[in-house]
């Protein structure tokens, strides 16, 4: 049975069209495409026809119709870097940190990231998909249509698997889009701390070629940081996944500079994540090979660390996203809208360009932009529509949830801010 809607009378289209095949970079950042009093007729799940309202009303007629008067429509928002599937909170960590421990001292002290393995561990299945379909909700509520999603708190092959095959039951039965990225090179666990090579082969032996068996992941990512994997060993493990079929992506100069970014160009990640540290050679080779830089202010927002240079990372050529990092220890938000104001304030980007980062770049970023990222004919129709009356309040009023209405592959997800 055909299913058709029709979204007319918006303030503003933000279609982002005309970034096909590649990310947008430099000026193309700020190429939004808007049509103003626009109209969206969607077909099946995809989008027919995006417009002058007169056109698309006078062209279409549809079962199911959305006034978006004095609103602003998007592609659905995109959040290319997240450890949703996780149990446990830390915010006993929060407050060590308030009074003077780091991030790394606390990890080397038992905490950080071993503190939530032990969570993940200790969970069922059933209660890992509980938890994590609640964090998604709430994706779905501030506007994401699309979520990567990292393994990474398992660290044995059991758990690591765990976590995935949640992923893949959200993907089955969530409106959210999720993409996997197998992580088990998230950090060395306790035990073989002194003896990392062991856990390195262990990754490479044991975990990637049971996670690519299974086709649980499409990306493999690693903690290419001092103190957790070296670049050597973070070369070898995007290595023996580029050979059972997973595509590289790399947590890189977070924490310093450790060549994360140049590792990035040089093994042909899809994207390099973090960069706060990133080098002016890491950055130029980012720019040159079209590895997209995946900018997570949240995380610098939480630990009160510098923020990633985006503004000399667009200027040099780097195609930049951006993401919360959804994590229990750095970053536990699920705002991506608060994202896009730290993108402006804090990392010099404009209003054009977070919408950019949070949607097609985003999308590039984890391999779905020929079906997502933008409103254009023939795409899935992932749509958010904002209560705003231009897109520049939506970078302007910082730390406000503005959605109203979310489509999801054509079908009507969220109303009124409430989910249907």
């Amino acid at each position: 049975m055909t299913e058709t809607l029709l979204i007319t009378n918006a303030a503003q289209v933000v279609t982002m069209k005309g970034h096909k095949d590649k990310p947008a970079t430099k000026d193309a950042m700020s190429e939004l495409d808007i049509i103003e009093n626009g109209a969206v007729f969607m077909e099946n799940g995809k989008i027919v026809a995006v417009g002058n309202d007169q056109e698309i009303c006078s062209a279409y007629k549809a079962d199911h119709h959305i006034d978006a008067s004095g609103k602003v429509v998007t592609p659905g928002l995109i959040d290319p870097h997240t450890h949703l599937v996780h149990s446990g909170t830390r915010e006993n960590e929060y407050a060590m940190r308030l009074k003077g421990k780091t991030y790394m001292e606390i990890m080397e002290a038992g905490g950080g990231i071993h503190a939530t393995t032990r969570a993940t561990q200790a969970a069922t299945h059933e209660e890992l998909y509980e938890q994590s379909k609640k964090r998604l909700d709430q994706f779905l509520l501030h506007g994401v249509t699309t979520v990567e999603a990292k393994s990474g708190y398992g660290l044995t092959l059991e758990h690591e698997l765990k976590q995935l095959e949640v992923v893949q039951k959200l993907q089955q039965e969530h409106a959210v889009d999720l993409i996997s990225t197998f992580m088990g090179a998230h950090a060395i666990p306790i035990a073989e701390k002194e003896k990392p090579e062991l856990f390195v082969e262990r990754v490479i032996q044991e975990m990637i070629p049971e996670v690519a068996k299974k086709k649980l992941a499409s990306f493999n990512d690693v903690f290419c940081e001092r103190g957790v994997f070296t670049p050597e060993q973070s070369r070898r493990i995007l290595e023996a996944g580029k050979k059972h079929g997973l595509i590289p992506k790399i947590h890189a100069d977070e924490i310093e500079p450790y060549g994360g970014a140049e590792l990035a160009a040089s093994i042909g990640a899809i994207s390099a994540d973090h960069l706060l540290k990133a080098s002016e050679q890491g950055i130029k080779d980012l720019a040159e090979t079209g590895v997209i830089g995946v900018l997570l202010p949240g995380t610098a927002f939480f630990l009160m660390a510098e923020f990633a240079e985006a503004r000399k990372m667009i200027d040099a050529g780097v195609a930049v996203a951006l993401s919360t990092d959804a994590n229990p220890g750095s970053s536990p938000t699920i705002s991506l809208p608060f994202i896009m104001n730290l993108g402006c304030l804090k990392m010099g980007m404009t209003p054009e360009e977070v919408l950019t980062a949070t949607t097609i770049n985003a999308a590039y970023a984890i391999g779905c932009a020929d079906e997502a990222g933008s409103l254009e004919a023939g795409k899935k129709a992932d749509i958010t529509i904002f209560n705003v009356p231009n897109y520049l309040t939506l970078s302007y009023q910082y730390g406000m949830n503005h959605v109203d209405t979310v489509i999801k592959a054509g079908k009507l997800v969220v109303k009124g801010g409430q989910l249907q």
